[in-house]
């Protein structure tokens, strides 16, 4: 039994596991029970693709998240059963999202180009897919692969008269033209898309467009626009009861209010846009709320919050693999954050509280961004971890490896090192020594003994 949020499920001894697996193969319907279990996530890719521009778009990510281990099963069979890489490109594609707003980007655009490479069909799901892995080599800072992606499809959107096709190409291009300072160029494709989106009725990719657009012109100094397709955005995702959308539109706005001065609003909107983005746990979103907060720190005077806030964004970048990924026309404002508060600290004072920012838990880098009282230590025991994930840290507190772990437990290698990960992503760590510091230190607070049993 495994307590996951909101649900609970549960799984089988890996012994088991294997014993039924060889019964399956010896029956002879392996291929036709993989196939069936693939089309079943295929199925749930496709439904998340059509309610992710809606209310309950958080309890679909939620179960994309939990069920990412048969998703990955679902994608290898794919692409490893002759005539089914259509299908898993399919799928990738389906599964942009799920990629974007969880600790799986790389390895969404991974399954994204071994589809590309797969299956070369002109058709439909290739200009999809294509212009669904530019978004994401845009969000890791190479554009210049994203343009070829969009340049393809482009092409099929063309040859086929695929009208949504061309409406994200142009979309995505303004992104790129963006990414390399060329605001009047991203400006004119971000209107073309917006124009077809709307004609599509596509709230999704109109949403986008017009959040888009709002930052170019609020980076072109025309706050009236800014503030007028923003306003805009905002409104399309509250006639469909949207939130995560509406959150990037709200961090949109506060960058052009704080531009004007109104501080007090500005972090009004980014603490609003934050709460949300925590409780999809979209790194993304949250980097780009907490750069705002930084910069309005500055802007208050407020050195010391500044420097820790750019600390926490040196974790959060970095874990994500490129600074303020897909809008790196603002790392002006990143730059003069960092110059500002370096001159009023000095080095000493900032970079100690650049490091203190950095080793931050998750949680409590969230705490100071909202202002929120921080977790004192009595409050620590409320650990992030599953009970399996907590036995599992303390298994590699010991010291033992992912092979080792696995033979204590009886499971899966390749289950153990699921674990680990998932444990390093909620402890925002990057290497085991961490754990096992963690570890020592809920032991000596009381919060952090072996679950029973």
């Amino acid at each position: 039994r495994e307590e996951h949020p909101g649900t609970v499920r549960y799984r089988l001894l890996e012994t088991i596991r294997q014993y039924g697996r060889e019964r399956l193969i010896a029956s002879g319907t392996e291929h036709l029970v993989q196939q069936r279990h693939r089309d079943y996530y295929r199925d749930l890719a496709a439904e998340a693709r059509t309610r992710l521009f809606g209310p309950d778009q958080v309890t679909c990510f939620d179960r994309l998240r939990v069920e990412h281990p048969n998703l990955r099963v679902a994608l290898e069979y794919s692409f490893s059963r002759p005539g089914e890489a259509a299908v898993g490109l399919r799928m990738a594609a389906d599964l942009l999202y799920h990629w974007i707003t969880s600790y799986y980007l790389a390895e969404g655009r991974s399954w994204l180009e071994r589809g590309l490479a797969a299956e070369s069909e002109p058709d439909a799901a290739r200009a999809h897919a294509l212009w669904a892995n530019a978004w994401l080599a845009i969000i890791q800072a190479e554009p210049g692969p994203a343009l070829r992606m969009l340049e393809e499809s482009r092409s099929i959107g063309e040859d086929l008269r695929l009208d949504s096709v061309n409406a994200y190409v142009a979309l995505f291009c303004g992104m790129v033209s963006m990414y390399e300072g060329d605001s009047d160029a991203a400006i004119g494709y971000y209107k073309a898309a917006v124009a077809r989106h709307r004609q599509n009725g596509d709230p999704v990719g109109l949403s986008l467009a017009l959040i888009r657009l709002s930052l170019a012109y609020s980076f072109q100094g025309d706050s009236e626009s800014a503030i007028r397709y923003g306003e805009e955005g905002l409104a399309v995702c509250d006639a469909y009861g949207e939130r995560w959308h509406k959150a990037y539109a709200m961090m949109a706005l506060g960058v052009d209010v704080w531009r004007q001065g109104d501080l007090e609003r500005a972090a009004a909107l980014e603490e609003e846009s934050l709460r949300f983005n925590r409780e999809l746990d979209d790194l993304l979103g949250v980097g780009m709320n907490i750069e705002v907060l930084a910069w309005i720190a500055v802007s208050e005077g407020r050195y010391p919050r500044a420097a820790r806030l750019l600390g926490v964004l040196r974790t959060i970048w970095r874990k994500v693999g490129a600074p303020l990924s897909g809008y790196g026309h603002l790392a002006r404002y990143h730059d003069e954050c960092v110059t500002r508060t370096l001159a009023a600290m000095g080095e000493q004072a900032f970079a100690a509280a650049l490091d203190e920012g950095a080793a931050l838990p998750f949680e409590k880098a969230l705490a100071l961004a909202l202002g929120e009282q921080q977790p004192s230590a009595a409050d620590s025991d409320r650990s992030p971890l599953t009970r399996r994930e907590t036995e599992i840290a303390h298994l590699v507190a010991e010291g033992m490896s992912n092979k080792e772990i696995a033979a204590r437990l009886v499971i899966a290698q390749r289950t153990a090192e699921g674990h680990v990960e998932h444990i390093l992503s909620k402890l925002d760590f990057t290497s085991r020594a961490q754990i096992a510091a963690w570890v020592a230190e809920h032991k000596r607070i009381g919060g952090g003994g072996r679950p029973d049993g």
